[in-house]
């Protein structure tokens, strides 16, 4: 009777992680949800803005363009429009975009767009849609506007504007992580990140808004980096609680990234 009450207690677990729905929420200007692998790529986006020392009025408007035109999702094909568009924003190497290997880089496809939009004089006081249009020249210019909310949202809670504005529900992982890979993906993003590590906790010196700004980027990359708890600030997100941000016992100006372990 034991036996089977384990093998029935463990079969319900197993049922139940496959019953849960994986996705990311934003909370903050606004509210908005994105499958997992947009999370990620809407992450990677908004800390290059924050590498770059833009504002978070950038990364929305990147967001709502790579909404547009990618869903934000890294695709290897163009449209009939722009047979050799390709990338989260959908550039064209005969248009000046970089080699195809290049606009299928999500940092130099991000950049590259970046590189526009600061060119576009006051584009920070532009509705969103006017801004991307300045840099994408669509056939569809005012198709960018369904998507300003999804930006405005995640490019608040992702650039650390919005504390613990990010949530993301997620089966439990299925491999253990490295918290070297966290350090190394953190770094392409964000530049060069002071970090140590702790067992399977990767900690890093930071507070306020770069902060939050790096707890949400771990959050939005949890279910790729096998990542099951984030501290910040005074809160956690763990990933088995499925509960949001509750109170921590974080050092102050710390964050800390735990991954899965090899028994998990």
């Amino acid at each position: 009777m034991v036996a089977g009450g384990v093998y029935t207690a463990v079969a319900f677990v197993q049922r139940s992680e496959v019953l849960i729905t994986e996705r990311c929420t934003a909370d903050g200007a606004g509210s908005a949800e994105l499958a997992t692998d947009q999370a990620a790529n809407a992450g990677l986006i908004t800390a290059v803005a924050v590498r770059r020392g833009l504002p978070a009025r950038a990364a929305s408007i990147a967001l709502a363009t790579a909404m547009q035109e990618s869903k934000i999702r890294n695709i290897g094909h163009g449209d009939q429009a722009g047979p050799d568009s390709r990338g989260l924003f959908q550039q064209r190497p005969s248009q000046g975009w970089g080699t195809s290997d290049q606009v299928m880089d999500p940092y130099h496809a991000t950049n590259a767009f970046y590189d526009a939009l600061v060119k576009v004089p006051g584009y920070e006081g532009l509705d969103i849609t006017v801004a991307a249009q300045r840099v994408q020249r669509s056939a569809y210019p005012d198709a960018y506007a369904q998507h300003e909310a999804m930006g405005r949202a995640f490019a608040s809670a992702l650039a650390g504007h919005t504390p613990a504005g990010l949530d993301c529900s997620l089966r439990a992982p299925d491999t253990a992580g490295d918290p070297a890979a966290v350090e190394e993906r953190l770094s392409a993003a964000f530049g060069g990140v002071s970090a140590t590590t702790e067992g399977s906790t990767l900690v890093l010196d930071a507070e306020g808004e770069r902060a939050w700004a790096l707890a949400h980027w771990a959050v939005a990359n949890a279910k790729g980096l096998s990542i099951t708890e984030v501290q910040a600030e005074g809160l956690g997100w763990t990933r088995a609680d499925r509960n949001g941000w509750q109170p921590a016992g974080v050092p102050a100006g710390q964050v800390r990234i735990t991954v899965a372990g090899s028994d998990e």
